[in-house]
């Protein structure tokens, strides 16, 4: 069954334009266009991830936000023109679940729709992985996008923004290869020049800080001509 996605948006020629490209991408999709009854509309619907704006005839999408986080489970997405930094730590301990200022590239958009996705729900898959609301425990290793910090052990990863960000990413594809192309389109919403070596650097920054053989790396793997693995094992 197809995911449900709700934009509260204003400007209907892009809540169209957003909706008809996530629909192209498997959701259904539903709009609405004022905050002052935005909540109620949330709260009947029930959808997975709502796309909030700030900026809403009748109540901001900070206060839509307030009203609804204690009642409703799913994922916040709030977007605003806006280019302040007061918005988004507002926007956040408001419970919104992550943050986009306009204009926002679609590929971006949906590349952050599909991580909040990933995030929702609980689960144990077995094999030491356990899979909660914002964290993943790989035996030993811990990750938590709520606190954003990383644990081995009892020990505490130091890591930035760039690399917690890409450590993430590949912790929630654990199992999967991710080309050079997917790993820039998640975290930048541009595709792969074949020039950039930022990625393999950062690569190799997060194999020493997690303790992987830089020769014959097991917790990070390069995939000759395809990419890395995260590894879902070799974390005791």
């Amino acid at each position: 069954m197809a995911q449900h996605i709700l934009i509260v948006e204003d400007d209907a020629r892009l809540a169209e334009l957003i909706a008809a490209y996530l629909t192209k991408h498997g959701y259904l999709v539903s709009l609405h266009g004022r905050g002052d009854t935005a909540p109620a509309v949330i709260l009947d619907a029930r959808p997975d991830l709502v796309v909030l704006d700030v900026m809403l005839p009748g109540k901001e999408g900070f206060d839509v936000c307030r009203d609804v986080r204690p009642h409703y489970g799913g994922r916040i997405l709030m977007m605003t023109a806006r280019d302040e930094d007061v918005d988004e730590i507002l926007g956040l301990e408001l419970g919104a679940d992550d943050y986009l200022a306009k204009p926002v590239e679609p590929r971006r958009l949906l590349a952050r729709i599909r991580a909040l996705l990933r995030r929702s729900g609980a689960q144990s898959e077995g094999g030491g992985v356990v899979v909660e609301n914002d964290s993943i425990t790989f035996g030993q290793f811990r990750i938590s996008q709520a606190t954003r910090e990383a644990l081995l052990g009892d020990e505490q990863i130091e890591l930035t923004t760039a690399e917690f960000d890409l450590l993430w990413l590949l912790a929630t594809h654990a199992g999967q290869v991710l080309s050079r192309d997917d790993i820039m389109s998640e975290l930048r919403g541009i595709g792969f020049d074949g020039l950039d070596r930022s990625i393999d650097a950062r690569i190799s920054r997060l194999r020493r800080k997690l303790g992987d053989n830089p020769d014959t790396p097991a917790r990070i793997k390069t995939v000759r001509g395809k990419g890395y693995l995260f590894s879902r094992s070799d974390w005791e």
